[in-house]
């Protein structure tokens, strides 16, 4: 038998069958899926096949084979540095939700997630949530940091989950496919689910007054139907996002803005740090490339791990700010 896995705790799976039912699955055995050491083999928008087991409790499955994905999304595993965690997969489109200071989502931030989306073929569009709840300096800060993206190619939408303000626009994006809402905990994902589907009625908590930071109310990925014919998966919130299995080369082909200049460098495995007649740092002087970008890149490259708390986006504004002065 063949489904669909909605939900997945680490060690049960919530699989939808064909016909529509949901079975609680077990693994069988330890997969080893080729070319990817990650902790968790199987996960929600996964296509298994399973065998149904009829239990004195409960009819349950055993899933035996996971089908080709098409794609996936990644994160490094919080407790082993050399393997990953895969988020989702089989994902049409991803939504990254962004809070400018309630809590502060980074360009840092925004930019790895954005890299490994690019790596696996994922559009990703990227929603400032909590604009209710913007005063003049926090609006300016959102405009410019939507005017870098936006800038670059990347799709934006500004949206207020308690006025309802962009949620229209948003539903529509997701018809017909399958999406996932990703964001620091606390930027508003489970509000703005029960927002467009009320009846979901999933768990959301405040932010900690004393920290700024949210409170995780998902614990797990999950997949809900929703009844606009659309799947949204529902992703607990990411503190940091290191990224994984990425050679130096390759990472600067994954910034849609260096990707369109690399050729013009003079030479083809070009950093875009020291060497000489390079096209990248020819364009940031221009400031046709946005300086947070190169940063974020350079921390990428570097291999730094991505922290939110101490990397801030007063720190990547005023970097981009002193360079227009200066010209």
């Amino acid at each position: 038998m063949t489904g669909l896995v909605y939900k997945s705790t680490g060690s049960w799976y919530t699989v939808k069958s064909e016909q529509g039912d949901f079975i609680e699955c077990r693994m069988k055995g330890k997969f080893r899926m080729k070319g990817i050491k990650s902790t968790n083999p199987i996960a929600v928008g996964d296509i298994v096949d399973y065998e149904l087991e009829e239990t004195s409790d409960a009819v349950t499955g055993t899933i035996f084979n996971i089908h080709e994905r098409k794609n996936y999304i990644v994160r490094k595993s919080v407790n082993l540095s050399h393997q990953m965690h895969i988020i989702a997969s089989n994902i049409d489109r991803v939504f990254l939700l962004i809070t400018i200071n309630n809590p502060p989502t980074t360009f840092n931030f925004i930019d790895r997630f954005l890299v490994t989306a690019e790596a696996y073929n994922i559009e990703t569009i990227l929603v400032f949530n909590k604009i209710d709840t913007f005063d003049e300096p926090t609006l300016e800060d959102q405009l410019y940091m939507q005017y870098v993206y936006q800038q670059i190619g990347y799709k934006c939408l500004r949206v207020s989950s308690t006025e309802m303000k962009g949620v229209d626009e948003l539903k529509e994006m997701m018809i017909g496919k399958v999406s996932m809402f990703s964001g620091h905990s606390g930027v508003g994902k489970s509000t703005l689910v029960n927002a467009m589907e009320p009846s979901l009625h999933l768990k959301t908590k405040t932010i900690s007054e004393a920290s700024k930071q949210g409170q995780h109310t998902t614990t797990f990925a999950e997949m809900y139907d929703l009844s606009f014919n659309a799947k949204i998966i529902d992703t607990p919130g990411i503190k940091g996002f290191g990224i994984v299995d990425m050679e130096k080369e390759e990472i600067s082909g994954y910034f849609p803005e260096f990707f369109k200049l690399k050729d013009q460098c003079k030479f083809n495995n070009c950093l875009h740090k020291e060497e000489p007649h390079c096209a990248i740092k020819a364009a940031l002087e221009r400031d046709e490339i946005a300086w947070s970008r190169y940063n974020s890149y350079l921390k990428i490259l570097e291999g730094d791990e991505e922290n939110y708390r101490t990397d801030t986006y007063d720190e990547d504004r005023k970097i981009s700010d002193e360079t227009r002065n200066q010209k």
